[in-house]
């Protein structure tokens, strides 16, 4: 007796192993559910409940947070840059995802963007570096471990319309991934951003997370032609989810800082 119940508590073990899924996994099934960034969705005009206090120009998104260069024409950006901490999420369950990118603002048919998710569930922290080139989903970059606290710099450049790079370089732990991309989707060249976002997973978006702030530094957008562009002077948005604002955007020299509220 003693035996087959050693069996079968060897075998009820096995079969818990087997059926309880890996962190890995989990981040897998989540990307194959369809995580996704989107273009920017604007709301149109400007809130009364705008926070940003040193921007000629805010608008407001359900879904980006950050800064946008939107007045520029077709074939003008090449690159875009930036440096972040990475932040702790707080509450019992949220997400979040810091990036730079090329378009998906006045051209929303394409993005070129790559960056790093954070994610609270049930209290647990965890975090995703990745890359993509909308319309197609993101997908998670390996062999780069991010923890809270890490410095982090991510760079998207194009090549052409419809080839480029996705960089991230963990500055605290010396680690460097990269990804040569190309899509049937052509960039326009005329958007460069560094946002935070709320993203979409299994088709809505994700429970805004906590994230306390994030602040873009050496941030930088390089054009074909060689000049450069900082966030100082390109649009800010807000994100504002029924009627409520949730951030509070805000530049000094190169530097851009999401809050949220």
């Amino acid at each position: 007796m003693v035996f087959a119940s050693a069996i079968l508590a060897n075998l009820l073990l096995a079969t818990a192993a087997f059926a309880a899924p890996s962190r890995s996994e989990e981040r897998i099934a989540r990307r194959r559910a369809g995580r996704q960034s989107n273009p920017n969705f604007r709301l149109g005009g400007e809130s009364q409940g705008a926070l940003s206090t040193n921007a000629s120009h805010v608008e407001f998104s359900s879904n980006w947070a950050g800064a946008v260069w939107d007045t520029q024409p077709a074939g003008t950006f090449k690159s875009v840059t930036g440096t972040f901490v990475v932040p702790t999420p707080t509450g019992s369950n949220g997400a979040a995802s810091a990036w730079v990118g090329i378009d998906g603002d006045t051209c929303g048919s394409a993005i070129l963007q790559t960056g790093v998710d954070f994610t609270i569930s049930n209290g647990r922290v965890s975090y995703d570096a990745w890359f993509e080139w909308f319309p197609a989903a993101a997908v998670d970059f390996s062999g780069i471990t991010i923890r809270a606290g890490d410095t982090i710099t991510v760079t998207v450049t194009a090549s052409t319309t419809k080839s480029g790079t996705a960089v991230i370089q963990n500055k605290s732990n010396g680690q460097t991934v990269s990804k040569s991309l190309s899509s049937s989707s052509a960039l326009c060249e005329q958007n460069a951003e560094w946002i935070v976002e709320d993203f979409e997973e299994g088709g809505s978006l994700v429970t805004f997370a906590n994230f306390g702030t994030v602040t873009f530094t050496n941030a930088v957008a390089t054009t074909f032609s060689g000049s450069t562009f900082t966030p100082a002077g390109a649009t800010l948005i807000e994100i504002e989810q029924g009627s409520t604002v949730l951030t509070t955007v805000s530049t000094s020299g190169n530097n851009l800082i999401v809050k949220h509220n």
